[in-house]
């Protein structure tokens, strides 16, 4: 392991470019804690030549939202084959766009809530009042709004008031010119992680997510104070095992790879219900993933030299 070198790749341009400094920051301290040469680099218009010239053993993606995510980074790499931790980029396609990732795990016999999607083009010919009439009769109230692609809740409104809804439509779209309406479910939000370890997808412990302000935000997730979490979640035997089942799921049917996570919500019932996958998850001091591996005993670097590993030998 001492003479490797990673290549941990963040920033970029999205709108989550400064989380994505900040995972990266973490995630290079840990590594090099298990002693691997880190380098931290920007995906910007020198990366090409950097992967040619400075070519690392592997690359570890820490990029959040936009190409880190929707398979763009992923095929840059394979075309140069260079090893990496994370998913292809066939399967970040899948995964990267909400709505088919809702249908694809619905499709296996999980649990999601009922949604529509409707491009921004709908409402202009169609007329907004008439979609969003529509829209409340589907659904009903309250409903959460959001792009089909993105990360990091951008762009995400909880909508109780039928009043309320262009404004937060509105709001949305300044995100992408699709919106996935979504019923809302009041219940435990939970994200659960998942590690492949000798080739085989492994639930790490539930986090509950519990914000100040009843809605996940961007805000509530990046700013310390605003959520409580608890790894693991507070609740039952049954419905963290459900969790975990869901989360190894949705890890293989949508052909996910290496380390992913799943965002969840426990009805009051029990049932445990599929929201979205994070790709690339955010390993900041507020992320949930890092919680899950320290509850689940291990070390964050430790987790992802074992990854680093994985991928290098992928490509042997």
């Amino acid at each position: 392991m001492a003479e490797r070198t990673v290549a941990v790749l963040a920033g970029g341009l999205s709108h989550e470019r400064d989380i994505s400094l900040r995972s990266g920051r973490r995630l290079s301290a840990a590594l090099r804690e298990q002693g691997l040469g880190v380098e931290e680099w920007d995906t910007d218009a020198g990366l090409l030549d950097r992967l040619r010239t400075t070519r690392p053993d592997a690359a570890v993606i820490a990029l959040h939202g936009g190409e880190g995510e929707n398979g763009s980074v992923q095929t840059v790499l394979e075309m140069l084959g260079v090893p990496y931790v994370g998913t292809s980029s066939h399967g970040c396609r899948r995964a990267w766009d909400k709505p088919t990732a809702k249908a694809l795990v619905a499709d296996t016999g999980f649990t999601t809530p009922d949604w529509v999607v409707l491009p921004h083009s709908t409402f202009r010919e169609l007329g907004a009042k008439q979609v969003l009439d529509a829209m409340v009769d589907r659904l009903g109230l309250p409903l959460i709004l959001k792009p089909d692609q993105g990360g990091s809740a951008l762009g995400t409104q909880v909508v109780r008031d039928a009043a309320d809804l262009p404004a937060a439509m509105v709001g949305c779209f300044a995100y992408g010119d699709t919106v996935l309406a979504e019923r809302f479910v009041d219940g435990v939000e939970v994200a659960v992680a998942v590690v492949e370890r000798d080739g085989e997808p492994i639930a790490l412990p539930a986090v509950e997510i519990v914000p100040e302000s009843g809605v996940y935000d961007y805000t509530a997730r990046y700013t310390a104070g605003l959520t409580d979490f608890f790894a693991p979640a507070r609740i039952s035997d049954d419905a963290a095992k459900a969790a975990g089942e869901l989360a190894v799921g949705a890890h293989r049917t949508l052909g996910l790879r290496d380390i992913s996570r799943t965002d969840a919500i426990v009805a009051a019932d029990g049932t445990v219900m599929f929201l979205e996958v994070g790709l690339s998850p955010g390993l900041t001091e507020t992320s949930t993933v890092p919680m899950a591996v320290e509850a689940s005993g291990e070390s964050l670097g430790a987790v992802f030299a074992a990854l680093v590993d994985r991928a290098i030998s992928r490509a042997h």
